[in-house]
C-alpha cells in the first residue's frame, strides 16, 4: 500500500493557475502577467490593517491613513493575533504588534508567533525561547526545536557526533522526556506521535507509551481520533487508543465534520466517527464534509451529497479546469459547471444563478468574478452584475480587495469597484 497519508485540503488556488479559457482568447500575452512587485500582492487589510509597499520594501499604514512602521521590511508575513513576522535585509526575522513596534526586534534567523506566552527563536543555527519582550527564557541550544504546546516543546539534541534524538522540556528548560526518538511531533489532546527504528507510535505526558510503536503511520489526534497504518492499509482509533475499523483503508481524510471521506479498493466513500460506512465506497473523488454538503465525482460527472448520501445535486456536473472551490459552498452559494459554462446553485441544489458564463470563482465579500464574452467582472448573489465586465482577470476578494488586470496592467479594486492600488489608466 501507499503509506504516505495524505492531507487533502482545498486550498485557494493561484490566480495565473486557474485563468479560465475566456482569458487566454481575450489576450495571449506575457504582459498580461506581471510581477508581485508591480501588482501589488497582497496589499489588503486585516484587522484595519494594510501592508504598504514603496522602492522594493514592505511596511503597515492603519485604516485611517496613519503609519504604523515606514517601507523597510523586505518580507512581510499577515497579522496573527496581533502579530506580524517581519524581515529586514532578507535574513534578520522579528515581530511586529498591532502598534507597530518591534516585539521582537529582527535579530534573529527566524522566529515563530507567541505559543503559550513564549517565542522560539532561531540564532547560530541554534534553538531556544524568548519572552514577549525579547527576554532570552531558554538559551539557543538546541538543534531543532517546536514552539511550546500543551506546556512541553520538542527538541534535538545531538547524542554524539552521529545522532541526533529528540525529546521533550517543559518552560523552565527542564527535560521532561528524555531524548530517545528519531521524530516526534508536539503533544495534541494530551497524546504525542513519536518515530523508532521507523515506526510511529504515541506517548502521554509522562512518556509513557500508549500506542505501541509499530505502525508505518500515525496521524495526530483531532477531536478524539486519529489514524494509523500497518502492511494493510488504514484504521481509524479512537482516543483511548483503540481500533474502531480494520486495516482496509488506502486513504483518508480526517479534516472533515461529522464524516471522513475514506478510500477502498480504489474507491471513495464516507464513515462515521464511530467507524460505521455510512456513504458506500463507489466515487472516484469525495471531498470534505463541509456545512453539511460534500462533493462528489464519478465517471468524470460531479454532484453534491448531504450526510445521507442523497444528491443535493445530480451527478451531471463538469469541472474542466483547476476550481479551488467549485462545488464547494461559499456564502451560502457553490459554483457548478456543465458544457463549458458556470453557474451558482443554493444549499438545495437549485441554480439561483443560470450557467451563462465562461468563466467563474467563489463568492467572497458578497462578490463573484464572472467572465463573459472574454471580459471579467462581479455579480452579487442575485446574480446583478455591481462591477461591469471590463477586466482581461479579475480575483476573487480577499480582506476587501481583489487583483484585476486591464489594458494588461495590474490593478487593486475594493467591492466597490473602485482603484486602491496602481491606479495611473484605471479609469481612461
Amino acid at each position: 500500500m501507499n503509506t504516505k497519508y495524505i492531507f487533502r485540503l482545498f486550498a485557494l488556488a493561484l490566480l495565473m493557475f486557474v485563468v479560465p479559457y475566456c482569458v487566454v482568447v481575450a489576450q495571449n500575452d506575457e504582459s498580461l502577467y506581471i510581477d508581485e512587485e508591480d501588482c501589488g500582492c497582497d496589499l489588503y487589510f486585516i484587522d484595519g490593517i494594510q501592508k504598504t509597499y514603496k522602492d522594493g520594501k514592505f511596511g503597515f499604514k492603519r485604516y485611517d491613513g496613519k503609519i504604523l512602521t515606514p517601507n523597510i521590511y523586505t518580507y512581510t508575513d499577515k497579522f496573527q493575533n496581533g502579530y506580524c513576522k517581519v524581515v529586514k535585509e532578507d535574513t534578520l526575522v522579528g515581530l511586529i504588534d498591532s502598534t507597530g513596534r518591534e516585539v521582537i526586534p529582527c535579530l534573529y534567523q527566524d522566529v515563530d508567533y507567541i505559543r503559550e506566552g513564549l517565542v522560539r527563536f532561531q540564532k547560530d543555527n541554534k534553538y531556544g525561547f524568548l519572552d514577549p519582550e525579547n527576554n532570552v527564557v531558554i538559551p539557543n541550544k538546541y538543534l531543532a526545536a517546536s514552539s511550546f504546546l500543551e506546556g512541553k516543546a520538542v527538541v534535538a539534541v545531538a547524542i554524539d557526533s552521529f545522532t541526533v534524538l529528540y525529546g521533550y522540556i517543559d518552560k523552565n528548560d527542564s527535560m521532561t522526556i528524555k531524548p530517545a526518538y528519531e521524530y516526534a511531533m508536539p503533544f495534541v489532546e494530551g497524546v504525542a506521535v513519536v518515530k523508532q527504528y521507523d515506526r510511529f507510535g504515541m506517548i502521554n505526558h509522562s512518556g509513557k507509551e500508549v500506542l505501541p510503536i509499530k505502525y508505518l503511520f500515525v496521524s495526530n489526534m483531532i477531536d478524539g481520533l486519529f489514524w494509523a497504518a500497518n502492511e494493510d492499509g488504514f484504521a481509524l482509533f479512537n482516543h483511548k487508543q483503540k481500533p474502531l475499523t480494520p486495516f482496509v483503508y488506502q486513504d483518508a481524510n480526517p479534516l472533515s465534520e461529522r464524516l471522513y471521506p475514506i478510500m477502498r479498493d480504489g474507491k471513495w466513500g464516507y464513515i462515521n466517527k464511530k467507524g460505521k460506512e455510512k456513504i458506500a465506497c463507489q466515487y472516484d473523488v469525495a471531498s470534505p464534509f463541509k456545512d453539511g454538503r460534500a462533493m462528489v465525482m464519478k465517471d468524470k460527472k460531479y454532484g453534491i451529497i448531504d450526510y445521507s448520501g442523497d444528491y443535493i445535486l445530480p451527478l451531471e456536473y463538469d469541472e474542466a479546469g483547476m476550481r479551488s472551490q467549485a462545488y464547494s459552498y461559499n456564502e451560502g452559494l457553490a459554483m457548478v459547471e456543465k458544457d463549458g459554462k458556470y453557474g451558482f446553485v443554493d444549499r438545495d441544489g437549485d441554480i439561483v444563478i443560470p450557467l451563462i458564463y465562461d468563466g467563474a470563482f467563489h463568492f467572497a465579500d458578497g462578490l463573484a468574478p464572472v467572465c463573459k464574452d472574454g471580459k471579467w467582472g462581479y455579480i452579487n448573489a442575485d446574480g446583478e452584475v455591481v462591477i461591469p465586465f471590463r477586466f482581461q482577470i479579475a480575483s476573487f476578494f480577499e480582506y476587501g480587495r481583489a487583483e484585476v488586470y486591464l489594458n494588461g496592467k495590474a490593478h487593486k479594486i475594493n467591492t466597490k469597484g473602485q482603484c486602491v492600488k496602481n491606479c495611473k489608466n484605471f479609469y481612461n
